[in-house]
């Protein structure tokens, strides 16, 4: 099976950052949220946008045409 090289390095980029972290998410996630403190970057939260009861979040596509 052909391996992408970028993925590759980017997997084993993620696992050497995860190990520093003891695999912990939480503490991944805090130290995520400092670097965008720290970084010049303008960050931009948006609302949650809430679905009307009833919903759903999934596209029903119709494929009745294809019925014989």
């Amino acid at each position: 099976m052909w391996e992408d090289p970028i993925v590759k390095e980017i997997h084993k980029f993620r696992e050497e950052h995860a190990k520093k972290f003891n695999f912990d998410l939480r503490a991944i996630f805090l130290e995520l949220k400092e670097q965008e403190k720290r970084g010049k970057r303008q960050v931009v939260s948006l609302p949650i946008k809430r679905r009307k009861a009833g919903t759903s979040n999934l596209r029903v596509k119709n494929f009745s045409h294809l019925s014989p």
